[in-house]
C-alpha cells in the first residue's frame, strides 16, 4: 500500500466546551480519492479547516510525507502543497480565468505583471487536466456555468505544485452533465498522483470516484475502508448511527440492573 502523503493522528479540536473532533486518525495517500462523509455537524468542515491551517488543532499530530508538521496558518498548508476548494469557490466574478487562477500570487513585478506567462501557465494547467469545456482562459468568470466555475477553482488549486487537494461538495447544485465533468476531473487529479479528499453528501458520486471512504460521526472517525468493501446502506448506517454491523463504533455494553 502506498505510504500516506498526509496523516492525522489523534487530532482533537474544541471550541470552548464543545468538543468537535475526538482523536481523529486519517490517512491520505497519493493517487487516491478519499471520500470524507458524515452528517451535518459531524465535524467535516472543522477537520478540513484544521488541515488547511484555518484552525489550530488542540492536540494530536499532523504528518506530511512522513514528517511531523505544525500548521499554524493557511500559508503553512499552501507551502506544503495542501490546497482547499471550498463550496463557495472563492472566485471573483469580475475577473477572467487567468486573473482568478493567479489571484494573490501574480507573476512579475508589481508595476508590470507577466500576463503572457500567467496565461500560458493557465492554459497548460487546464490542458494537463484534459479540460475541454473552457473555450478561452480570458473568459470572465461571471460568464461561466457552474461546472466551468468548479473546473476553474480545481485547476487553480493544482497550479501551485499541489500534493493534496481537498474538495468541499464540488458537485453541489450542478446538473447531470456538469457533475460528470467535475467527477472526471476529480479522478484525473488522483491519476496525476495527488492525494484527493472529496467531501460529499452524494453517495452516488462517492462510490463512483472514491478509492476509500472515511466516515465521521459526531466528531469521531468511525470507519475508513476501501470503497469496494462497503455498500451504500453500510455507509448510510455509519453516517447516521456510527456503526454498521461490526464496522464502526462498538455496541454499548448492556446495562445491568
Amino acid at each position: 500500500m502506498t505510504k500516506p502523503i498526509l496523516e492525522l493522528k489523534a487530532v482533537n479540536k474544541s471550541f470552548g466546551p464543545v468538543h468537535v473532533l475526538h482523536d481523529v486518525d486519517l490517512a491520505i495517500r497519493p493517487g487516491e480519492v478519499t471520500a470524507l462523509v458524515g452528517d451535518n455537524g459531524a465535524g467535516k468542515s472543522t477537520l478540513v479547516k484544521c488541515i488547511a491551517g484555518i484552525y489550530l488543532v488542540d492536540s494530536g499530530e499532523i504528518r506530511f510525507a512522513g514528517a511531523p508538521m505544525r500548521i499554524t496558518g493557511p500559508k503553512d498548508a499552501s507551502a506544503l502543497g495542501i490546497e482547499v476548494v471550498y463550496q463557495d469557490l472563492a472566485l471573483a466574478d469580475n475577473l477572467d480565468i487567468v486573473q482568478n487562477m493567479f489571484l494573490g500570487r501574480e507573476r512579475g513585478p508589481a508595476w508590470a505583471m507577466d500576463e503572457a506567462s500567467m496565461e500560458q501557465a493557465a492554459r497548460e494547467t487546464l490542458a494537463a487536466l484534459s479540460v475541454r469545456t473552457v473555450k478561452s482562459v480570458r473568459t470572465p468568470v461571471a460568464a461561466l456555468s457552474g461546472g466551468q466555475r468548479q473546473t476553474v477553482a480545481i485547476a487553480k488549486s493544482v497550479l501551485w505544485d499541489s500534493k493534496v487537494v481537498l474538495l468541499d461538495e464540488p458537485t453541489a447544485a450542478l446538473g447531470v452533465a456538469q457533475t460528470r465533468q467535475v467527477l472526471d476531473l476529480v479522478r484525473r487529479l488522483a491519476e496525476q498522483g495527488l492525494g484527493v479528499v472529496l467531501i460529499s453528501h452524494n453517495m452516488t458520486d462517492v462510490f463512483e470516484v472514491s478509492d476509500r471512504i472515511a466516515t465521521l460521526y459526531l466528531g469521531r472517525l468511525v470507519a475508513e475502508r476501501p470503497a469496494k468493501e462497503l455498500t451504500h446502506s453500510q455507509v448510510v448506517e455509519l453516517i447516521t448511527a456510527g456503526r454498521s454491523g461490526d464496522i464502526g463504533l462498538g455496541r454499548p455494553d448492556a446495562v445491568t440492573i
